[in-house]
């Protein structure tokens, strides 16, 4: 748990295996430590970090494996359960994987003697993301290449099903829009789907591809940013649906947008794996110039703390964590 300024990152973990994803709990889990989940070729590790921004006490940044789940196969994706508590008796943790075999896993642990899994079969090609409805955690939304967005419930019965037009990359479910959900498709359509009547009710367009990948502003559900091509794009959903604000950033084609949790102007994207490292770019709204540039070795993945401007990034046997400003 070092900081290490040879490649501008404020702390790295080192891991056992290639990272392919990793991923902040974005919800409260009754502890003062953030939790973390990484997936690698086999297994899903959980850990807790607590970061010296955060805590003065803390030497730069404490982490703290809880368990590794047996997964058998590679994580391309992980979704967070707002179930998830560590401050229960016992405590309970709650993830699903999205896999390179088309199958979700839902994973349950009590840290102790209870570790289950349920698998759930329906995609017939890779799934690109998936999220947990936010407030009670009892469906799970999940977008693939096979050109569906499938809502499953906690047993993995399909409980609602869209066929979209191209493969679907992103999916998000905000929490003060419980009954919508967002699916970004490759051919640059983002739309919106009301649950209940389960119809399209609003979409946006890149006029770009491939888009690969969208999230909406946890801060402002009027915002939604994007990355297709080489640029990032941002709509505000009330003035138009073409974005009102784009700019190219990645030489070698954008691959991932995320917002920061704590700030509506915040947001990073990552370039493709190139050859030797994978740019990391935050940006804030306010500045013309990207306000931080990381490198990472390969790099995959892209998340954000609940409470910090800080974001991590997966790599080759590390996780890279960037502190930004405000």
């Amino acid at each position: 748990m070092k900081q290490d300024s040879t490649r501008n990152t404020s702390y790295t973990v080192d891991c056992e295996d290639y990272v392919h994803v990793v991923k902040f709990n974005p919800f409260e889990s009754g502890d003062s430590c953030s939790l973390i989940a990484y997936g690698g070729n086999n297994y899903v590790v959980v850990g807790t970090c607590r970061f010296q921004e955060e805590d003065a006490e803390v030497e730069g940044m404490q982490y703290k494996t809880l368990r590794t789940f047996h997964h058998g196969i590679r994580v391309d994706a992980i979704a967070w359960s707002p179930e998830t508590r560590l401050d229960a008796i016992p405590p309970q943790i709650r993830f699903c994987t999205a896999a390179s075999d088309r199958k979700l896993r839902l994973f349950t642990s009590d840290l102790q003697d209870k570790n289950e899994f349920k698998t759930f079969d329906g995609h017939s090609d890779y799934i690109n993301d998936l999220v947990f409805a936010p407030s009670e955690g009892q469906e799970i939304a999940s977008v693939s290449d096979d050109h569906t967005c499938r809502v499953w419930d906690l047993e993995g019965n399909e409980k609602a099903h869209f066929v979209l037009r191209s493969p679907g990359m992103s999916v998000c479910w905000h929490p003060e829009e419980a009954f919508k959900l967002m699916v970004a498709e490759k051919n640059g359509t983002i739309r919106f789907y009301d649950l209940i009547t389960q119809q399209a009710i609003l979409s946006l367009e890149c006029e770009q591809t491939p888009l690969m990948s969208a999230d909406w502003c946890l801060k402002n559900t009027l915002k939604i940013g994007a990355v297709a091509g080489n640029d990032w794009l941002i709509w505000d959903i009330t003035r138009s649906s073409y974005p009102q604000d784009k700019r190219p950033v990645h030489v070698d084609r954008a691959r991932l947008f995320r917002w920061s949790r704590v700030n509506e102007n915040l947001f990073a994207t990552t370039g493709y794996p190139g050859k030797t490292t994978t740019q990391l770019l935050v940006h804030h709204l306010g500045h013309p110039q990207p306000i931080l540039t990381g490198t990472a070795a390969v790099g995959s993945g892209l998340t954000w703390h609940r409470t910090l401007p800080l974001c991590a990034v997966g790599g080759d046997h590390k996780i890279f964590f960037w502190v930004t400003e405000m």
